[in-house]
């Protein structure tokens, strides 16, 4: 596949589906910056590996964002791709739910989508180029008990990033959105008790109004990664403003 003349800037690439689309860039020869907020986990992460330049970074926080972005652009080069991927999950029921827990979910799961998007997408606008892809989740579009503030959070930087890719479309740039469902990372695993977890899911319960995994397995990072990838890729020149569902068939294709 081809790129994006340019470095590819990935968010949330500490571990799981982040780590997972800087690997496969790498692999595709792409030259990566991995954005996280966990300065020691991303240092030992990368450490030792060529063609990647990690940099801890809140993208909650836009001034930092913005300095960061500058940085990138004056030091290393042009950004020619952006994934997405930083996230966090609080969950309880909705009338428990915190503003605190409720304003942290929205800070990295939407804001962050802003910050690092738009402060990227002037760059790219001016070049005439760039391609765009939010890692969401099919969660932003299935109700699910216990992950209200996720899911709208989620429901937010979906729309957010159709409509930056609708008024950005004619400068070139590609905006796209992944969304995955249950997969292998530490996020989902959070959720388990105990050995059994992964069978549950897959399995689905009716006591949650969930349905189980059609595929009856669940995605691993780098299932993920291959799609984030693609997308970012000239495989998808002709490709903007679709959300492509990675769930085994979870939503029955929404």
């Amino acid at each position: 596949m081809e790129f994006e003349p340019g470095i590819a800037v990935v968010s949330g690439a500490a571990q799981g589906i982040g780590a997972a689309v800087v690997d496969t860039l790498l692999a595709q020869r792409v030259r990566v910056v991995a954005l996280d907020i966990h300065a020691e986990a991303l240092a030992a992460r990368y450490a030792g590996i060529e063609g990647v330049t990690p940099l801890a970074l809140d993208v909650s926080d836009a001034t930092a964002v913005e300095r960061a972005v500058a940085q990138i652009e004056a030091e290393i080069g042009p950004i020619g791709s952006l994934a997405n991927v930083a996230g966090i999950l609080r969950m309880g029921d909705i009338l428990a739910t915190t503003t605190a827990d409720w304003l942290a979910t929205f800070a990295v799961n939407t804001h962050g989508v802003f910050h690092l998007s738009t402060a990227v997408a002037r760059r790219m606008k001016a070049r005439g180029r760039g391609a765009i892809v939010t890692v969401g989740s099919n969660a932003a579009t299935t109700p699910r008990t216990l992950m209200g503030a996720y899911c709208a959070s989620k429901a937010a930087s979906a729309q957010f990033t159709r409509c930056l890719g609708l008024e950005l479309a004619e400068f070139g740039i590609r905006c796209n959105i992944v969304s995955p469902g249950s997969t292998d990372t530490d996020m989902q695993r959070q959720l388990w008790t105990d050995d059994s977890g992964p069978a549950r899911v897959i399995a689905g319960s009716l006591a949650s109004h969930r349905l189980g995994i059609p595929l009856k397995k669940i995605a691993t990072p780098d299932d993920i990664a291959g799609v984030v990838t693609f997308l970012l890729s000239s495989a998808a020149n002709h490709v903007i403003l679709q959300d492509i569902v990675v769930d085994g068939g979870a939503t029955l294709g929404r």
